[in-house]
């Protein structure tokens, strides 16, 4: 997805620097001297928490911004208040700083500017380039046409500077109803770029704002604050995504006629698109009101917060971004990169420990009563420096349902009985009867252990062909974890024919008697750990408690994704 290599000599080596089509532009802006600087911004509406594609802008304009030893502006586009709220104001900024993404004292608010852009819709309406329209906005939509038909005028496009100047002054004062009156540029209707077919740039709408509160009943559109917004912090490069074109020469119009020196350059890049991945707000929106998920942060969803509570860390996100480059072109990217990315992140850097989320109980029949052992167990085989660990281990053990058959298929290693298998980290044991439970369900496998095959003893004797792993009885902590599957049918794809969600009813199991080695005590929320055979989880941030851990699986152990 890169645009071009370049060859860098370092002493006699040379070095392949591959730029993607941004940082090429920016780096001619900086030779030509049209800027002396990087000054990028990261621009959200606070109408919702954002997602797995706001983080590729966040990381693509903080990088970018420190590559080239610029700065980073944070800065809400609040010109909508009937859609925004503080909570999503404090999201945003939380997810912002978990992502790394600095901005210091920069943080900026468009309601900063609101009076300067006010001003600057005067001067518009001074220089005869804006004028107060009395159409209702299904009017305006009608007369704007079509990309086949060119637009038709209003009939208050004509009003005197005089009358639009007195008119505007009124609906700043709150003299007229929402929608009564709204004021527009003054451009071309017959362009072929309907976004110049004189666009909207300010709204009646008497609702009070969250940051400015009841100041003002008039409210400046986006496409008319965001590029002002850009302007007054001196932004040099206003990256957005291809949805924005058709709006590029709007937003150079607005800069220049409203006189600002050295205006922002707009260059658009593709959006981040995941397969079977639910990224849009309203789909979002209709899931957290019809309580099918518990919280934008729901960990079925990939809003960064959601992210976050499952157990995605900051630095495997970082990395899908990479892996996913910068191109001009839309495309989807599968969403079993992103289960790459944590896998990898994680593999080295988590404790493996046991854990059992399906238990039954395992007695080892000539184990000494009341005997307990300390064994000691390596943290992480694929990374000695994470050390090790003690367990206990005794009579009564926990293991999985499914390592125990009692008419096992060909090729199956596990228990069975008159099978021997080891028991990880301890001893080799030989299942000699087994116990049903009134619904005829194995209850309770009986085994008996050799204590000649103790792990580490140097013991070379018969060899065996399965290891399962287990948890002691007696000191294992019993927790709920919770295995989550996409949200949608994959199978079905997102949407049915009429374009609502094709929902997965297994997108989240809940086991409620899960069975974890004693070590994990005291545990915090967010911390992660590979459970042995299960995948890696998560404390969760919300319902955990250190009477009843509440474990995510973040992602399974395995998957058929290959990087390229």
């Amino acid at each position: 997805m890169q645009d071009k290599e370049m060859l860098k000599e370092e002493g006699s080596e040379k070095e392949v620097v591959s730029k993607n089509f941004i940082e090429m532009e920016i780096e001619k802006d900086l030779e030509t001297g049209r800027y002396k600087t990087v000054k990028t911004r990261f621009p959200p509406e606070p109408n919702g928490y954002l997602h797995i594609g706001h983080a590729k802008s966040i990381i693509l304009n903080y990088g970018l911004a420190k590559k080239y030893g610029g700065s980073f502006n944070l800065r809400f586009d609040d010109t909508n208040p009937t859609k925004e709220k503080i909570e999503f104001v404090d999201s945003i900024k939380e997810d912002v700083d978990w992502l790394g993404a600095v901005y210091d004292d920069r943080l900026f608010f468009a309601s900063d500017y609101f009076e300067e852009m006010y001003e600057k819709a005067v001067l518009l309406i001074k220089k005869g380039k804006a004028y107060v329209c009395d159409l209702t906005a299904q009017q305006i939509k009608e007369y704007r046409g079509d990309y086949n038909t060119p637009g038709k005028e209003s009939p208050y496009r004509n009003r005197s500077i005089e009358e639009n100047l007195k008119l505007f002054e009124e609906m700043k004062e709150g003299k007229y109803a929402d929608g009564e009156k709204v004021l527009r540029a003054k451009i071309d209707m017959s362009a072929g770029n309907i976004n110049m077919r004189d666009p909207v740039i300010y709204r009646v709408a008497h609702i009070p704002h969250h940051n400015t509160k009841d100041k003002y009943c008039i409210y400046p559109m986006y496409d008319f604050a965001h590029p002002l917004e850009d302007a007054i912090e001196g932004i040099s490069h206003s990256l957005c995504t291809l949805e924005f074109e058709d709006h590029r020469p709007l937003y150079e119009w607005f800069v220049n006629e409203c006189e600002y020196e050295n205006p922002p350059r707009q260059i658009e890049f593709a959006k981040l698109y995941l397969t079977n991945v639910i990224t849009g707000k309203r789909y979002i929106k209709k899931l957290v009101e019809d309580k099918i998920v518990d919280g934008w942060d729901d960990p079925r969803l990939v809003s960064i917060a959601a992210l976050r509570r499952r157990g995605y860390t900051k630095e495997a996100i970082w990395k899908f971004v990479e892996l996913c480059g910068i191109s001009k072109a839309n495309s989807s990217v599968d969403s079993a990169m992103l289960e790459y990315c944590i896998r990898e992140d994680l593999k080295l850097k988590k404790s493996r420990i046991m854990a059992v989320l399906d238990p039954i109980k395992l007695v080892i029949d000539n184990y000494p009563e009341g005997e307990v052992e300390e064994l000691e167990i390596p943290n992480n085989m694929e990374n000695p420096e994470l050390g090790s660990r003690t367990m206990s281990f005794g009579k009564e053990l926990y293991i999985e349902r499914d390592d125990f058959m009692i008419e096992p298929p060909k090729k199956y290693f596990r228990l069975y009985p008159g099978n021997e298998v080891r028991l990880m980290g301890a001893y080799f044991v030989k299942c000699t009867s087994y116990e049903l439970d009134e619904a005829g369900r194995v209850s309770v496998v009986h085994v008996e252990y050799d204590k000649e095959t103790k792990s580490g003893s140097g013991f070379e004797g018969r060899k065996v062909k399965g290891t399962i792993h287990w948890v002691h009885a007696a000191t294992a902590i019993k927790a709920e974890c919770r295995l989550y599957e996409n949200i949608v049918d994959e199978e079905k794809g997102k949407l049915d024919e009429e374009g609502n969600l094709n929902l997965n009813p297994n997108s989240l199991t809940v086991l409620k008697d899960c069975y974890i080695e004693g070590g994990i005590a005291g545990c915090k929320k967010y911390d992660s750990y590979q459970f042995l055979r299960n995948g890696y989880f998560c404390v969760d941030c919300k319902d955990s408690t250190d009477e009843k851990p509440v474990f995510n699986r973040i992602v399974g152990l395995k998957s058929s994704f290959k990087l390229n």
